[in-house]
């Protein structure tokens, strides 16, 4: 008896392996896999400016980057005794405004370097609402706790998520022909939203993205929500805030990524990663003991042994 229906995942051509160079730029589920090929020391850059929830906000982004507009004072602002830029996410506020502007443009200038050379890069879409600053009348990607009454809440059409993928995506292949972009929508549930609303804006989301979806240009969907609610439909694949996907979830979503997008080959590599952060996150009782100072030096020799194969391999 089935007592579960599974969406099959075919294995792509243009595979990722310890060659490979891949950017991961999005929602909060963004870093999820962004930390499993991390885990994996697959070589890759995630979120250089913190969680981006919606379209508009990674092509604003993006744009800047390829264009090299580097942050000045006219684009941070400053509350609650800390620097802010409606670009970006809270996570890199700071309380010194030169270092703030530093380190904004030391990381456009990484973002920047790494579209150049990327050979894959994952968008992780979270909704469709954005908030639209009044003042300025322009869409932001964080409202930093300013008060609501300072936007607009809005309602990106299919056709404004589509036009803004595309705008990206004619962006990066200006710069890079190559690249191959992977987009999917993020499962976490945004109720601050509403359930409907919610709804409404993985409903647009899909669609949008399904408009710019095209093999044959090297554009690909990635079914990461369409697992959760059709794979994983129960509240035990969910964390305690009935919002996020638990470890359970994301260990499931991530072997099904690695089924379409990880080369079959790099298998036997991620293992001996796995035995190696593995050993590196043990404890001992004794550190001083015989037994331990054997065991760290069996471990240095499979980091060299491997290190040797791939020097860019970090632990």
């Amino acid at each position: 008896m089935k007592l579960q229906t599974q969406i099959s995942i075919s294995k792509e051509r243009a595979t990722i392996d310890y060659s490979s160079k891949v950017l991961l730029m999005g929602s909060c589920f963004t870093e999820n896999i962004g930390e499993k090929l991390s885990y994996y020391k697959f070589d890759v850059l995630v979120n250089p400016f913190g969680i981006l929830f919606h379209p508009v906000a990674i092509e604003k982004i993006i744009t800047r980057a390829i264009n090299r507009d580097f942050f000045t004072e006219a684009d941070i602002f400053y509350h609650n005794e800390q620097w802010h830029c409606f670009e970006v996410h809270s996570v890199l506020d700071a309380s010194d405004k030169d270092e703030f502007l530093s380190d904004l443009n030391t990381r456009l200038k990484q973002l920047s370097n790494y579209i150049q050379i990327a050979s894959h890069i994952v968008f992780t879409y979270g909704t469709a609402w954005v908030y639209r600053e009044i003042a300025s009348d322009t869409i932001v990607a964080n409202c930093h706790k300013i008060p609501q009454k300072k936007f607009l809440k809005e309602l990106l059409t299919v056709e404004e998520v589509s036009a803004s993928i595309e705008n990206t995506i004619a962006l990066l292949k200006s710069e890079n022909p190559s690249v191959q972009s992977i987009h999917t929508i993020s499962p976490v549930r945004h109720l601050k939203d509403g359930f409907i609303e919610n709804t409404q804006s993985k409903a647009h989301l899909i669609v949008g993205v399904h408009g710019v979806i095209e093999p044959r240009n090297t554009t690909y969907y990635f079914p990461s929500y369409e697992i959760m609610m059709d794979e994983l439909r129960d509240y035990r694949f969910y964390k305690e805030d009935m919002l996020h996907p638990n470890t359970t979830a994301i260990n499931y979503i991530w072997k099904k990524f690695k089924e379409g997008w990880v080369a079959s080959e790099t298998e036997s590599i991620q293992k001996e990663i796995e035995a190696i952060q593995t050993g590196l996150q043990h404890r001992p009782f004794n550190p001083e003991s015989q037994a331990h100072l054997e065991f760290l030096e069996s471990l240095q020799r499979k980091i060299i042994t491997l290190q040797a194969k791939f020097p860019h391999l970090k632990f």
